[in-house]
């Protein structure tokens, strides 16, 4: 596993007792230390800060209460390069403008160690919860991280946490809804091209997907049909890859595409390899992003409601700050948008 952290280590934090025996003073110093307490020393705030810095001692959620809020919590993105990345922060930054709470945004590329000291940031920053948007991070390092502050994750199906909340669209159910109307219009070779993803949990949107599709294809017969196809994770392949597929002989019939980000490639690389859509090849895509709508393209794809999720997630997070404890699983349901690549 990437993240610096074994099993073992995440059922122990330091206590507030703890530190306090370390640097030698009592509870309440420490106390102070953590609340930035007026006539606080130099030096008994360095001896608290090495003592906390030494233990790792991270506030629990319930002493961060007592401290009053922030009004701003964080949000945590793995990039930017996905529209949908920004319908959901226009959606998480009306609700939280309209309650009168600031958004400290950060990115955490995909990659585990970054993400971890990303949130680890927030919680020392003392934000008032934190949203992650689609994250890479096992569920026992969610969990270790929701122990310390509200937490609410999009697109990460796991209705079973406790500890945090979860907003996501139903990636499952709208894989079916692609697969059923390419089976409308009559096609049975249905491809999916897909993502590898990390081993770390079976929650992620893309492995939703992948259930979805294989759900639809066995329910309508077509298991014979059901083939996923992995992009690589390098740009200048991922091009050579979609140059490969649609001017190979295995090409299908019909193509799912787990995102746009993949689908509006896809579209360009047949056009260029003078193959028409839809008539030697249909596509559909996953988001409806902006350029899914231009006539360029005219792609048929599933709606996400990246706007709805964000609002949603914030809602929730600020819900989690006023004291729920009880966690909430929100999932929207998504809707096709039908255009002419099908």
């Amino acid at each position: 596993m990437m993240v610096d952290m074994s099993r073992q280590k995440l059922k122990q934090r330091a206590t507030i007792s703890a530190v306090a025996d370390d640097a030698g003073v009592s509870r309440a110093a420490v106390s102070k230390v953590l609340n930035n307490a007026y006539g606080v020393s130099d030096a008994l705030r360095q001896k608290v800060e090495a003592s906390i810095a030494r233990l790792g001692y991270r506030p629990s959620v319930a002493a961060r209460g007592m401290r009053g809020k922030t009004f701003t919590f964080g949000v945590l993105l793995g990039g930017i390069e996905n529209p949908l990345v920004s319908e959901i922060v226009r959606g998480i930054s009306s609700v939280a403008e309209s309650g009168g709470y600031k958004v400290v945004m950060a990115m955490g590329r995909y990659k585990q160690p970054l993400e971890s000291g990303m949130i680890e940031s927030m919680i020392d920053l003392r934000l008032d919860g934190v949203i992650l948007i689609a994250p890479r991070l096992p569920d026992e390092v969610l969990d270790h991280f929701a122990q310390q502050i509200p937490m609410v994750v999009i697109g990460h199906h796991q209705p079973s946490a406790g500890s945090f909340d979860t907003v996501n669209c139903d990636d499952a159910k709208g894989a079916e809804l692609a697969v059923f109307a390419l089976a409308k219009r009559g096609y049975r070779d249905i491809s999916m091209l897909s993502m590898p993803q990390p081993d770390t949990n079976d929650a992620n949107i893309v492995t939703m997907r992948e259930i979805g599709y294989k759900a639809a294809m066995e329910g309508l017969g077509l298991n014979r049909y059901t083939r996923i196809i992995y992009m690589p994770s390098e740009q200048q392949d991922r091009v050579r890859t979609l140059k490969k597929f649609v001017s190979g002989d295995e090409r299908p019939r019909a193509i799912f595409c787990w995102s746009d980000l993949d689908a509006i490639p896809m579209i360009d690389a047949v056009r260029n390899a003078k193959i028409s859509v839809p008539e030697d090849l249909a596509v559909i895509g996953y988001d409806n992003s902006s350029l899914a709508s231009l006539s360029l393209f005219d792609l048929t794809s599933v709606d996400q409601l990246g706007v709805e999720q964000g609002k949603a997630s914030a809602h929730t997070i600020l819900s989690r700050i006023a004291g729920r404890v009880n966690a909430e699983h929100i999932v929207l349901q998504p809707t096709l948008i039908l255009r002419s690549s099908h």
